[in-house]
């Protein structure tokens, strides 16, 4: 397998990895998924005072601004006067022996700073710290920068103004949509100007459009979005996180939801449309995000998107929505590349006609592939018809790229690999060491990736532990032995965790012999079977779902004797065995 391919193939492995349930630490030494997370840091912080402190600035105005700021050349001057470079770790070489380099370097140490401070005191500390890098020699702009102040509307009516509602239709209307998330604005009206467009022009009600907001949304997702991904993703790189990350806040995702929420009806434009496109929706549902974190706070918007966004992630992993078709069209044909030096055969996209009017023009777009025409698909845009293109090519030639067999290949076994601790009945991470797409961790913290090899020999190592479960059961035997023997006191399970494991060993043997299930009664105390309850859909890495068994909450730590249960399972298996 040539180099290429092996790294488009470590690319699927790690994109084919699920989230973490809880915040996990990663094992990745560098300060690039701190980059990550302070780069969302800053432009979320340079974006709230923006917003606040310049209140008749248009969404242009506010993007520039923020660009000069959140630039690298500006932040490598920040990170010198905190003296960053005093405390940099790094490897002497020709990379950062020019000006320029180092002063990249610099910045992104400055944004992994601000990642680091949100993570350890929250927004509000990160806030503080980019403030008095920001005005360290003026005390009077730091102060004006950090006492912005509230949004017209609230300045307006500071005790809220849902007294307003009775007398204008379009606040009436709203309080449906507010009863159906389940949220209650003090300023109903930052919520009606969310849902007025700007064909609207000024109006006394909500004082502006939702353009500003739109902008300020953009952000507090981003921030949402990637201070997630970098807690529940621990194996993954800056990179990997930001292909997650835009499949989150891309336009389609967007507006599902805003189509999920029924937003486009309460929306306020001066030519009612009986559509609206992908990018008016989405631009809806920043507006609205946007709203909800002045009124409510970013605790709202976290929840929000918990609800809302997160859950879609798995969906989006297993269908790659993360890689969009011309990007895996490319991928698959440069696999193809043969080892002569030359230059890589890649799709090639050709407008082979334009029809219809100016304003609804549709494109013809054929993608070739060493001369051949793959496929054909029209769109609105030329880009819309080459993605249709490349998804057509995608689906028409998958004999002629074996990479999209392993791309599923890869996707299977990861959810095989899912299901792994849950059938095993350890704790955490089974047989695997935690890691949901398997692998194992390799020197600076990096994940030492299965090839095709490892899969084939992964699938066949399953089948031969589906046709012996006993040994599978002796095996996880020695490893909670183990566990116990060689685990400190205070890294040991906790004594009511290996109670239930106990527990699921006895009400496994009393439904093969009763014998063992009156030796099972006896060693949780004899306790009659009215105080047992019903534990089904027990977390993954303790049980698998959808198991049930009874288990005695009353039960205290120390009444179950560990050679009592040991007794009770090897009579459960000998019986297995006649």
């Amino acid at each position: 397998m040539n180099t290429r391919k092996r790294g488009i193939n470590t690319l699927i492995s790690i994109m084919s990895r699920f989230g973490k349930e809880h915040e996990t630490d990663s094992n990745i030494t560098h300060n690039e998924r701190l980059e990550f997370l302070g780069d969302a840091v800053v432009e979320f912080i340079t974006s709230i005072h923006l917003f606040h402190m310049f209140p008749d600035l248009e969404e242009g105005g506010l993007a520039t601004y923020r660009a000069a700021i959140v630039q690298n050349q500006h932040l490598a001057v920040l990170a010198k006067k905190l003296h960053l470079e005093e405390f940099m770790l790094y490897a002497h070489g020709s990379d950062l022996c020019h000006e320029l380099e180092l002063r990249h370097a610099l910045a992104n140490c400055f944004e992994a700073l601000m990642g680091a401070l949100l993570l350890d005191g929250g927004i509000e500390v990160a806030d503080r710290v980019f403030a008095y890098a920001l005005f360290q020699e003026d005390d009077t702009l730091r102060g004006i920068w950090v006492n912005y102040p509230s949004h017209p509307l609230q300045e307006q009516e500071p005790l809220g103004d849902r007294h307003h509602i009775g007398s204008f239709e379009m606040l009436k209307t709203l309080t449906r949509f507010e009863d159906s998330i389940g949220v209650q604005f003090n300023h109903i009206r930052l919520l009606a100007r969310a849902f007025t467009d700007r064909s609207i022009g000024f109006t006394n009600l909500t004082l502006g459009s939702n353009q500003r907001l739109e902008f300020l949304g953009d952000t507090v997702l981003q921030l949402i979005c990637s201070e997630y991904l970098y807690r529940h993703f621990p194996e993954h790189h800056e990179g990997h996180l930001s292909l997650l990350r835009s499949s989150l806040v891309n336009n389609r995702t967007q507006a599902v939801v805003c189509d999920d929420l029924g937003m486009t009806q309460y929306a306020v434009y001066s030519n009612p449309k009986a559509d609206l496109k992908t990018k008016d929706r989405a631009d809806l549902l920043e507006a609205f995000l946007g709203a909800l974190y002045v009124d409510k706070g970013l605790e709202y918007c976290e929840m929000f998107c918990h609800v809302c966004l997160f859950p879609r992630l798995q969906d989006f992993i297993m269908n790659q929505d993360w890689n969009d078709p011309k990007s895996k069209l490319q991928q698959c044909c440069l696999t193809l590349r043969t080892m002569d030096g030359g230059e890589p055969d890649i799709p090639v996209y050709k407008v082979i006609e334009c029809t219809g009017p100016t304003n609804t023009r549709v494109y013809s777009v054929a993608v070739y592939f060493r001369g051949k025409r793959l496929a054909c698909a029209d769109g609105h845009s030329i880009q819309q018809a080459e993605m249709n293109a490349a998804k057509q090519a995608l689906e028409n030639s998958k004999d002629l790229f074996p990479q999209l067999d392993h791309q599923r290949r890869v996707i299977a076994q990861s959810l095989k690999r899912q299901k792994v601790p849950r059938t095993g009945g350890g704790s955490g991470g089974g047989g695997r060491s935690g890691t949901a797409g398997g692998g194992s961790s390799g020197p600076n913290g990096e994940q030492d990736l299965p090839g095709e090899d490892e899969l084939e020999e992964d699938e066949m190592m399953q089948g031969i532990a589906d046709q012996q479960p006993e040994g599978l059961a002796a095996k996880r035997k020695r490893e909670q032995k183990n566990a116990s023997v060689f685990l400190p006191e205070s890294a040991r399970l906790p004594k009511q965790y290996q109670i239930h494991r106990r527990s699921r060993s006895n009400s496994s043997s009393s439904n093969n012999s009763t014998s063992s299930s009156s030796s099972s009664n006896s060693s949780n105390g004899s306790r009659p079977k009215s105080n047992a309850k019903i534990v089904t859909n027990v977390a993954a890495g303790d049980v698998s779902s959808g198991t049930e068994e009874r288990v005695n909450a009353e039960v205290p730590p120390n009444v179950v004797d560990d050679n009592e249960s040991t007794v009770v399972e090897e009579q459960a298996m000998r019986k297995r065995n006649h």
